[in-house]
């Protein structure tokens, strides 16, 4: 099993980094190592994050990584991370 990251999920993760790095970057630092290390978990337990209850997609599953939510896509032989939202954002009406 591999986990690959998307261009749109990198992105997020540079955008979270940048907007919490402004007064703390030693937390964002943080933050970011938090997403990314829980990432990693999934190659053992790739069906380990709930199904996203906004959609109803079996292989499309979430880690909450409080307060954000791991968006990624189970495939036979790869997870993909799509996107990390904070918790209280609005999910788009497709991935």
């Amino acid at each position: 099993m591999k986990v690959v990251w998307t261009e749109e999920a990198q992105a997020h993760l540079d955008g979270i980094y940048q907007y919490i790095a402004r007064d703390a970057p030693l937390y964002a630092k943080r933050v970011v190592d938090k997403l990314t290390r829980r990432s990693e978990q999934l190659i053992q337990h790739p069906q380990s994050g709930r199904i996203v209850p906004e959609y109803e997609d079996q292989q499309l599953r979430e880690l909450i990584v409080f307060p954000y939510r791991l968006v990624y896509r189970t495939g036979r032989d790869r997870l993909d991370i799509i996107a990390i939202f904070h918790g209280a954002q609005k999910l788009p009406e497709s991935l």
